[in-house]
């Protein structure tokens, strides 16, 4: 539970990580608020030569309203997504989910940038930005770029970001009063999703269903024959995320969900023939059973 050996560098500004990453390249990776990649280099799943640490870079961490979208810094971390007024008036789907991730103590130091950059499809909040939509802004050597959030996450812990380039901002419309709902299935409330769907506006993204967070495409197909936004199935009409589950499965036919359902299959009378086994003996079950019947 020791992570290798790295150099650390502490950047002071956007230009001084850049910098870093441009003179380190595959062998550096950035920090910000460490939740996701401490774990892995604990585990040297990671491994690292550099760590580029950005968490004191100023003008990273704000919500504002600008035009039709609303703008989110890379460094704004949850809780204080959770906290913005902005945000709750112009995109209320995001301080929800904000508010469902993890403990506290992540909350207080995940940022937002982070978990887009780190591409874990069980993550609750680019399953909601998915969902609304928008762009991820970049900046590397050679300005700034945007990326929709469609085109982004390319696949598990990859993305479209070169090595050399940093995620800056958020970009997401502003949805105010428009319908919208976000619910997920774990084992303890501060888990990681099993699965996990945000809706908004008849568009709807899942969570744990893929490599990346996917755009459950149709489903939205279906609601817009009718006159119900999908947030209300999710929050009125008691539509679960393992229904949303089911049918993004017949869409994509993904292989870790028919994985899981083989398994359940297989697995439960499996251990239901071992503990009977174990308690009864299964020949005399089966003739308890015979004669019963």
């Amino acid at each position: 539970m020791i992570p290798g050996a790295f150099e650390y560098v502490r950047a002071g500004s956007v230009e001084e990580a850049l910098t870093a990453l441009a003179e380190h390249g595959d062998d550096a990776k950035v920090l910000a608020g460490g939740h996701s990649l401490l774990p892995l280099m604990k585990l040297r799943l990671a491994m690292p030569a550099v760590l580029v640490d950005i968490s004191r870079v100023p003008g990273l961490s704000y919500v504002r309203v600008d035009g039709d979208e609303v703008a989110i810094g890379a460094g704004t971390r949850h809780f204080e997504l959770e906290r913005s007024e902005v945000a709750r008036a112009e995109v209320p789907l995001l301080p929800h989910v904000a508010s469902r991730v993890g403990d506290p103590q992540v909350r207080h130091r995940g940022t937002l940038g982070g978990t887009v950059a780190h591409s874990d499809p069980a993550s609750d909040l680019p399953t909601a930005l998915l969902a609304l939509g928008g762009d991820v802004v970049v900046q590397g050597p050679g300005g700034r770029r945007s990326v929709p959030v469609t085109e982004f996450w390319l696949g598990f812990f990859e993305t479209a970001l070169e090595p050399d380039e940093l995620v800056v901002e958020l970009r997401t419309p502003r949805t105010g009063s428009t319908g919208w709902g976000y619910e997920k299935f774990t084992r303890r409330e501060n888990d990681w999703p099993i699965v996990a769907a945000a809706a908004v506006d008849g568009r709807v993204a899942l969570a744990n269903m893929g490599g990346t967070v996917v755009r459950a495409t149709a489903f939205a197909f279906i609601t817009s024959f009718t006159d119900y936004s999908v947030s209300l199935f999710l929050t009125r009409a008691g539509m679960r995320p393992i229904t949303l589950a089911i049918l993004s499965f017949l869409e994509f036919g993904f292989a870790p969900t028919l994985a899981a359902v083989a398994a359940i299959t297989l697995i439960v009378p499996l251990i239901l023939v071992i503990v009977i086994q174990h308690f009864f003996g299964i020949g005399d079950f089966i003739y308890a059973s015979r004669k019963n019947g």
